[in-house]
C-alpha cells in the first residue's frame, strides 16, 4: 500500500503529458485546416470508445476517447483517421469539394500537415521563453573548478581555473552548453579556445566514452571530459533574449536527437537507449516527483513536457508513411511529378509505414520491459 501511495503520480503525470502534447499537435493541424477553409469532422484525443464529446457550431465533434495514446483530426473527405481519401472523393458535389481537404491546393495541404509538428516546436519555444522570463535560465559558468586525474581534460592540458570560451568555433556561455556538446559528441575531437588568466590558449581535446547507468538501470554511452564546475546562477531574460535562448535550446535538442539517431544507425550508440510508452510513463512520474514542493514538481513536469514536445514534433517529421513526414514526402513527389502517387503505391507505402512504426514501438517497449525499474515497479505493486 505504501508503494502505491508513494507512486500514484506516475499515471496521472503520463496522461497529462500525453494529453497536452497530443492536443497541441492536433490543434496545429486543426487551426491551419480551418484557416484554409477545410471542414473538420472530428477532433479526438485518444482512440477507441468515446468517453466525452460535443459538437461545435461548425459541426466538428470534439471528443475524448478511452485509450490515451495519440489522437487525430478527421477532415471532410477522409475515409479514416489516417487522412486517406474516401472512395467517393471524386464524386463529391462542387460545394463539398470546396471544404474537402483532398481538393485543396498542394501548398495548403502541405501547410495543414506541417502545422502539427510545427505546433509542438512552437509550444516548446514559447513555454521555455515564459520560464526563462519568469524564473530565469539556470546555468553554471564554463570554468574548470576541478580536473579529474587521468581524464581527457588532464590529458589535453586543461587546468583548474580555465574558462572555456568556444568549442569547434561555437561560443560557450555556460557549463551546461559545454556538457551537452560533449555528451552527444561521444569521442569526437573538440577544438577548444580557453581563457587562462587572460591568456587565450587553443587545445584539442578528445573526450573519453563511458557507459553511465542511472538509478533505473538505463545504460547510455556518453562523452566525458573530466572537469567539474562550481557555482550556479539563474539568468532572467527579457522577451527577446528569452525567445532567442528558447530557440537555441530547441535547436540544440533537435540536432542532438538527430545526431543520436544517426549514431544508433551506424552502431556507435546502443539502441537500448530507445524508450517507449513505459519509459515515458516512468520519466513523467520521476519529473513530477523531482521537486521539493508542489510548485517545483509542476515546473519539473513542465520542463519534461517541453522536451517531449520537441521529440514528438521531430519524430512526426521523419519521412515514414503514417507519420506527417510521410505525407509531406508524398506531397514533395506530387510537386516534382505534377501528380500524386498512385492509389496502389500509397496503400503499399502506408502498410510499410505502419509496420515500421509498430516494430519500432514493440522494440522500444521491449527495451523498457528489460530495464530493472520495471521489475522493481511490479514487485512493489504486488508486495
Amino acid at each position: 500500500m505504501n508503494f502505491l501511495v508513494d507512486n500514484w503520480i506516475y499515471i496521472p503525470a503520463f496522461v497529462v503529458v500525453i494529453t497536452v502534447l497530443v492536443f497541441v499537435h492536433e490543434y496545429g493541424h486543426y487551426k491551419v485546416a480551418r484557416l484554409c477553409g477545410v471542414k473538420v469532422d472530428a477532433f479526438a484525443i485518444g482512440f477507441g470508445p468515446e468517453l466525452w464529446g460535443r459538437y461545435d457550431k461548425n459541426g466538428c465533434r470534439w471528443k475524448v476517447c478511452a485509450v490515451p495514446f495519440g489522437g487525430y483530426v478527421k477532415f471532410y473527405g477522409d475515409a479514416g483517421v489516417a487522412s486517406d481519401a474516401s472512395d467517393d472523393i471524386d464524386d463529391m458535389p462542387d460545394e463539398d469539394k470546396k471544404v474537402s481537404f483532398h481538393h485543396k491546393p498542394l501548398l495548403q495541404r502541405t501547410a495543414i500537415v506541417f502545422a502539427g509538428p510545427a505546433a509542438n516546436f512552437i509550444f516548446a519555444i514559447v513555454a521555455m521563453a515564459i520560464l526563462f522570463m519568469a524564473f530565469g535560465q539556470a546555468q553554471t559558468p564554463p570554468v574548470a573548478g576541478e580536473v579529474v586525474a587521468e581524464s581527457a581534460a588532464e590529458e589535453a592540458g586543461i587546468e583548474p581555473g580555465d574558462r572555456i570560451l568556444s568549442v569547434n568555433g561555437a561560443a560557450i556561455g555556460s557549463f551546461e552548453e559545454l556538457r551537452r556538446t560533449v555528451l552527444v559528441g561521444l569521442d569526437e575531437p573538440l577544438n577548444m579556445k580557453i581563457d587562462r588568466g587572460g591568456r587565450i590558449v587553443d587545445l584539442a581535446v578528445t573526450p573519453h566514452v563511458i557507459e553511465e547507468v542511472d538509478a533505473d538501470g538505463n545504460v547510455q554511452r556518453i562523452g566525458r571530459l573530466g572537469i567539474a564546475s562550481t557555482g550556479r546562477e539563474f539568468v532572467k531574460h527579457g522577451p527577446i533574449s528569452a525567445l532567442s535562448s528558447a530557440v537555441d535550446q530547441t535547436w540544440f535538442i533537435t540536432t542532438a536527437t538527430l545526431k543520436g539517431v544517426g549514431q544508433m544507425i551506424v552502431g556507435t550508440r546502443d539502441t537500448k537507449e530507445l524508450s517507449g510508452p513505459l519509459g515515458i510513463l516512468k520519466m513523467s512520474g520521476d519529473a513530477a516527483k523531482r521537486g521539493d514542493d508542489l510548485v517545483d514538481n509542476a515546473l519539473s513536469l513542465f520542463n519534461f513536457m517541453i522536451f517531449v514536445s520537441i521529440s514528438l514534433g521531430l519524430i512526426n517529421l521523419f519521412p515514414v508513411p503514417m507519420l506527417d513526414g510521410g505525407h509531406l514526402a508524398f506531397y514533395a513527389y506530387e510537386a516534382v511529378r505534377g501528380k500524386p502517387p498512385s492509389a496502389k503505391a500509397m496503400e503499399f507505402s502506408f502498410r510499410i509505414g505502419l509496420s515500421l512504426v509498430l516494430m519500432l514501438m514493440i522494440f522500444a517497449t521491449w527495451n523498457d520491459v528489460n530495464k530493472p525499474w520495471v521489475k522493481d515497479f511490479f514487485t512493489g505493486l504486488f508486495s
